[in-house]
């Protein structure tokens, strides 16, 4: 059979990442530097050495006329499809509010404890896509459906949900395994540093208070109504393009899960004037469904005067799908683009460019994030660098601890324009928790490893089996919630057998993972598991390479029978006329 990557990435161990050597490249050990280039076969992300910078400066700025206009054309094109990206990911969120606005703002309106706080958090950031929505919501909630600790809670299930749009985008590299698995660790370094902040301090917060009590002594003599809000720039450039689209009504979340007697079924039908076509904003009242008009626009091409709450659901799942298909587009486009201009050029180089001091990088992280107004947006858009080897895991994380910190600012804002302290109360404490877990991983190296090594496994895992990521996705941020979130109701209930349910059910939970890690670690399950995916991903690899392999097999048996004189198959009209003739030949 004709080899191909992925049939040397089966053979190898999930620890070993090495890829078929292309006869027509130069490996780093046939060059005499010896240096490691993009593009080398045996190209390695991890490995890189001293530069000075000037060869930095050298290697970015010394270049003739020609390499100067298609440095020019790549910089368009990579500017072009990160544009286009990010239309997509704005029209994935604006998707997603519209397709679950009703049920978000459902589970903002109960009485909740502390886990389901949390849980009730990570799902509303994930079906809304956007953290900056989820808590502008519970910041304006807090002092009237929502108290300053409900708010906290749901604020530590907001950064765990926002690191899902990443993890999404890292999908889109699922073509390579060795892009695959890069990304896939620099989305999931986020996951996992949210993941320990939030298992370290839900429960400090639980016994002791601390946030709540910081920040209120912060609050005490605040006044946050004299403040404004403020749009970033990146909004503002993709926003057109958007708002002629669809436009999402932020009023149905917030007064479904302030009111009690309000239902999605209550904005409908809208009284748009059926004389007035297109319909406009001021047609229709400037009342709308969840999917809203514009003032200066007008309304998007996917409003519908006569819509039920179920058609602009529709609506808001097709323009999701669409923001995905975009984003994924883009992003191949753009990836493609920035390897063809780092190919050739020394990792020694690039690495050397992009290694700044780790606290600089979460000041830069915390200062993109701070203009464009969303951890999504920048954590998304370094993603791929990370997957194409560009941009080092251990940079990734402090400018991902940085976005932390930036996308905290939406919060605070949201707060300014409110009349409540404890709004602000709850906007501080997200930006303290992400401080505190800042302070606790960062600064020591052996703590700092912990994410790493853990987004590094989670990264290999791809290896075993491409599907990982969805199964990741949908474990992580859809069914554990769910489940917590369910198994929390049980506990509310006055009842007592809902009690003793929710108990039997912990019980058992716990009796299974403890066998379950007893498994993995004493019954070599780690390894079966291993085994079986790697099985499973060899499979694939064979059904897909199976008509490729048939044909070379074909292509070398001709050339056999070609050297050695075989004679051809035989077909089945040459065996009839020799049977004839055979017959004839006995007849006579």
């Amino acid at each position: 059979m004709a080899p191909t990557t992925d049939d040397e990435e089966m053979k190898k161990t999930p620890e070993v990442d090495e890829e078929v050597p292309m006869k027509d490249e130069k490996g780093r050990d046939e060059r005499g530097t010896g240096s490691m280039h993009f593009g080398d076969p045996d190209f390695e992300a991890e490995e890189y050495g001293d530069a000075t910078w000037s060869e930095v400066c050298t290697a970015c700025c010394v270049h003739t006329p020609e390499e100067w206009g298609m440095i020019a054309l790549g910089l368009f094109g990579v500017a072009f499809f990160l544009y286009f990206f990010l239309v997509g990911l704005d029209l994935l969120g604006t998707g997603a509010k519209v397709m679950s606005g009703c049920k978000a703002g459902e589970l903002f309106g109960d009485d909740t404890n502390p886990i389901a706080g949390l849980m009730v958090g990570i799902l509303a950031t994930v079906l809304l896509q956007s953290s900056s929505t989820t808590t502008s919501i519970i910041v304006s909630l807090v002092g009237s459906a929502v108290s300053v600790d409900q708010g906290i809670f749901m604020i530590m299930g907001a950064n765990i949900g926002t690191s899902v749009t990443n993890t999404i985008v890292a999908i889109g590299q699922m073509g390579d395994g060795d892009q695959l698995e890069r990304a896939f660790a620099g989305a999931t370094v986020h996951d996992m540093f949210n993941f320990m902040t939030v298992a370290l301090l839900l429960p400090v917060e639980v016994i002791t208070g601390y946030l709540h009590h910081l920040t209120k002594a912060m609050v005490k003599n605040a006044d946050p109504s004299d403040g404004e809000s403020w749009e970033g720039p990146i909004k503002k450039l993709v926003e057109p393009i958007g708002v002629k689209i669809i436009k999402e009504n932020k009023d149905v979340t917030k007064l479904i899960a302030t009111e009690e007697d309000v239902s999605c079924g209550d904005f409908y039908p809208m009284n748009c004037d059926p004389a007035i076509d297109p319909p406009t904003y001021n047609s229709c009242n400037g009342e709308f469904g969840l999917i809203s008009c514009d003032k200066d626009a007008g309304c998007p091409a996917f409003f519908l005067p006569e819509a039920t709450a179920k058609d602009d659901k529709v609506s808001g799942g097709v323009v999701f799908f669409i923001g995905i298909l975009i984003m994924f587009i883009c992003l191949i486009g753009m990836v493609t683009i920035l390897q063809k201009m780092l190919l050739g050029m020394s990792t020694r180089i690039v690495y050397k460019a992009t290694d700044i001091n780790g606290y600089l990088a979460i000041a830069i992280g915390a200062g993109i994030t701070m203009i464009v107004q969303s951890s999504s947006i920048t954590t998304s858009t370094l993603t791929p660098l990370v997957g194409m080897g560009a941009l080092r895991l251990e940079q990734m994380l402090p400018l991902t601890l940085g976005a932390n910190i930036g996308t905290t600012m939406t919060g605070i804002l949201a707060s300014l324009v409110s009349d409540s302290t404890k709004s602000l109360q709850v906007a501080l404490a997200h930006l303290f928790f992400n401080v505190t877990g800042i302070l606790i991983f960062y600064p020591i190296p052996m703590l700092r490893e912990l994410p790493l090594r853990a987004a590094r496994k989670l990264g290999k895992a791809t290896r075993l089996w491409r599907g990982f990521p969805i199964l990741y996705i949908a474990v992580m941020f859809v069914l554990v919630p769910l489940f917590f979130l369910a198994l929390s109701a049980l506990f509310e209930e006055d009842a007592k057998g809902f009690t003793v349910l929710g108990s039997f059910i912990v019980v058992m939970v716990g009796l299974g993972l403890a066998y379950l890690l007893y498994w993995c670690y004493y019954k070599d399950g780690r390894e079966k598991c291993s085994n079986c995916l790697l099985d499973r991903e060899r499979r694939r690899v064979i059904n897909r390479d199976l008509p490729d392999d048939i044909d070379y097999i074909k292509s070398k048996l001709a050339l056999l029978m070609e050297h050695t004189g075989l004679p051809d198959d035989v077909t089945e009209d040459e065996k009839k006329d020799g049977s004839k003739e055979s017959e004839e030949e006995v007849d006579a």
